[in-house]
């Protein structure tokens, strides 16, 4: 079993052979952490890692030490990962070890989205007791390793077990202290339209901190913080990767101290939180994985992606290839009846698209953004005969029928808002913010969930629906729970999280067949924690392809790409008014779950040849898209092109892209390393979009990591170089 407890040090050591975490009970019977990272040899102790002797900060006030559970008030001044507040108002707390237990397996989390294993052999748990009698509070540490991954998860399970009332003020999911520097700090930040933006920056003494208070994480920054040695880049070097597997407000914080340690925590914003433990009432914390490489920021990307793809997503479309889809959004908007949507769907399918998608507009009576959301009934007006006819229809023509919905949301003009004004969020006797003519349910609320469960679920029902785009387009502002006391406003914001987690749950498990993609405004509620629920995520609502670039790039250090929704859109772009070619367009939604954003009925002739063409080569390679390694060549971010290559399990197959965001004149010879090839093979190179497969070069693998690939600068069909916005893929298979 990878976790072995040595009574004589009293140390528990988890390793498997990828990473090490060291833990120790301290001399004060604090729990304390000697080593996590690199791994080690689990014979050995490594109690000489730790402090010498230590029996708490009375005397040794600001001491470096590595902690399991760190609090405040007792001469840690570093950032605490648990702050509870006792009945008398102190929140000083002396958590010391009462025991743990090693099990195999990995017991899920209640309530809350996490990880798992589908054999108990794949992992093994160990929960640690830690207890303060005087405070009357147990906290269960909970520490999973995983079998042949360098990777550790992480939560804890807190009890009341006194008599007076607690306040969690702080619970952090994780927290690591590494006792050297230097480090940077790599995270991914943006705004609506430009989101997971890669930032990266040497940590200073002090505090630098992400996190979200709006409700949902958000497009300004992903729940993911990469730490890494400075020389650290995407193929050599030492790097961790935190990830906190939750959909709501949070916290990701560094502390540099003034020897120059670092302790990382993650989870939960404290600020606006307080959760209430009664006498025996418990309290869990989301999720946290924590990843461990020395050999690159690549690496780190690479466990991420399989463990997320394996043993975070759920169910039937876990392992199925994903559909190509049409989206009716940019191509009608709310303007359409069932004669447009079946034109469309005519000219989908004979482009090749296989899940014809309909998008807002279709329920209540709803003609613009400021009315029907939470009326989930058909339009008659549009829809005469139901959604059924339509779903039929489509299904005639070799397709698959998809739908959107928003059940987050309610519009002040709806019957729902008539009837039930007090289930959406708001202050009484205060004015509530619609944003986007719109306020958010409570779902805080077991009612709400309740209603919404029925009501999503009759539409889902009603027709031959196979996919839903589940979408929440604002953040909660005016947080209140009607339905709480007082005194409990503090909860709401988690609470808001759990029932609309319980939603989801429900509902994937009464449609179990349903491929669930999840949206938020495009990534603003793009999570480990909407993973858990929905396969694949509408990345960003900005389809430009040069955009898209960052945008996917930043997302794929975190992301596999089976969950990023990735699709061609009409130009100019909606969303920033750019013309790039169709074939860029392509060749940058390949890399994801392919599909578009347009109406193919106003395609000409050339156009759709095109499409066709473009369909096709996605479905050849579907399999190596959508689960192939992704490896990152060349970043988009201030630079006048970009690389990216994605290489089959077995590198027998590799498909290169080389995409030309500004042409340069005179340009020198271009060679493009290559990356996790075979050596020993040779591979039959062809460019696409080119002449024909016959135009291919041989390559050695070895050459072309060694030596590069010779970038074409040209069309090879016409001899005409490539200027602005250009793409080429390069197909490499075993000859």
């Amino acid at each position: 079993m990878p976790i072995t407890w040595h009574e004589p040090t009293r140390q528990l050591h988890l390793h498997n052979g990828r990473l090490s975490l060291v833990l120790a009970v301290l001399e004060n019977d604090w729990l304390g952490q000697l080593h996590v990272g690199a791994p080690l040899d689990p014979q050995a102790t490594y109690r000489h890692l730790g402090p010498a002797e230590f029996l708490g900060f009375t005397n040794r006030v600001d001491e470096p030490v590595g902690l399991a559970v760190p609090t405040a008030g007792s001469g840690d001044f570093r950032i605490p990962a648990l702050v509870v507040e006792q009945p008398d108002g102190s929140a000083v707390l002396d958590m010391a070890y009462a025991g743990h237990r090693i099990v195999t397996g990995k017991p899920d989390l209640e309530g809350l989205p996490s990880t798992y294993v589908e054999d108990p052999s794949e992992a093994a748990t160990v929960e640690i007791d830690l207890a303060d009698p005087v405070a009357g509070l147990e906290v269960t540490l909970v520490v999973t390793i995983f079998e042949d991954r360098p990777v550790i998860a992480r939560s804890m399970r807190l009890r009341n077990a006194g008599t007076g009332r607690l306040i969690v003020r702080t619970a952090m999911s994780a927290s690591v202290d590494l006792p050297d520097g230097p480090w940077d700090l790599l995270g991914f930040s943006g705004a609506w339209g430009r989101e997971r933006h890669p930032h990266r920056a040497a940590l200073l003494p002090g505090r630098r901190a992400v996190g979200s208070l709006r409700g949902a994480t958000g497009h300004e920054h992903d729940p993911s913080l990469f730490l890494l040695r400075p020389e650290t880049d995407e193929t050599r070097g030492e790097g961790f990767a935190l990830s906190l597997v939750y959909s709501g407000n949070f916290l990701a914080e560094a502390d540099v101290g003034s020897r120059s340690t670092t302790r990382i925590r993650m989870g939960i914003h404290p600020d606006g939180f307080a959760w209430t433990l009664e006498p025996g009432a418990t309290f869990t914390t989301p999720e946290a994985v924590l990843a461990w490489s020395g050999d690159g920021i690549g690496a780190l990307s690479a466990a991420l992606h399989a463990f997320y793809r394996e043993r975070l997503a759920r169910g039937v479309w876990r392992d199925r290839l994903r559909p190509i889809l049409l989206n009716s959004w940019e191509g009608v908007y709310f303007d359409f009846d069932h004669a447009r949507l079946l034109d469309m769907a005519r000219a989908s399918a004979d482009l090749g698209v296989e899940l014809f998608v309909l998008d807002d507009g279709w329920f209540g009576e709803r003609d613009h953004d400021r009315t029907s959301l939470g009326d989930w009934v058909v339009d008659r007006r549009k829809l005469p005969d139901g959604l059924a006819p339509l779903a039929a229809d489509v299904e005639a023509l070799g397709m698959s029928f998809g739908l959107w919905i928003e059940p987050e949301m309610v519009s002040v003009q709806s019957r729902l808002f008539a009837e039930h004004p007090e289930w959406a969020i708001g202050i009484p006797g205060r004015e509530r913010t619609e944003s986007r003519h719109q306020l958010v349910m409570d779902l805080s609320r077991p009612e709400v969930v309740d209603h919404l469960e029925v009501a999503i679920g009759d539409v889902l029902s009603s027709a031959a629906i196979s996919y839903v785009k589940w979408d929440m387009n604002r953040n909660i502002t005016e947080p209140f729970g009607a339905s709480l006391p007082a005194d409990r406003h503090g909860e709401f914001f988690h609470r808001y999280m759990l029932g609309t987690y319980e939603l989801w749950r429900r509902l994937t498990t009464r449609f179990p067949d349903v491929l669930f993609e999840s949206c938020a405004s495009g990534g603003g509620r793009f999570d480990p924690g909407m993973l858990a629920f929905a396969p694949q995520a509408w990345t960003s609502d900005d389809t430009d392809a040069i955009e898209r670039l960052s945008i996917q790039w930043g997302a794929s250090h975190v992301y596999p790409l089976s969950s990023i929704g990735a699709h061609v859109s009409a130009v100019p772009n909606h969303q920033v008014g750019r013309v790039t070619p169709l074939a860029t367009r392509a060749a940058v939604a390949f890399f994801g779950v392919f599909g578009y954003e347009l109406d193919p009925r106003t395609l000409g002739d050339t156009e759709r040849a095109e499409i066709r063409g473009h369909i096709a080569f996605y479905r050849e390679h579907r399999e190596i898209f959508q689960r192939g390694r992704f490896i990152r060549l060349r970043s988009p971010l201030g630079g006048d092109d970009a690389a990216w290559m994605v290489v089959a399990e077995d590198r027998m197959t590799a498909i290169v892209a080389h995409y030309r965001i500004l042409r340069r004149p005179v340009a020198p010879p271009d060679r493009l390393r290559l990356r996790d090839l075979d050596p020993g093979t040779v591979y039959r190179v062809s460019a696409w979009p080119g002449p024909t497969p016959a135009a291919s070069v041989r390559r050695g693998g070895d050459l072309l990591m060694a030596v590069g690939l010779g970038l074409v600068p040209e069309d090879p069909a016409t001899g005409v170089p490539d200027g602005d916005f250009a793409a080429r893929l390069y197909v490499l298979s075993a000859d």
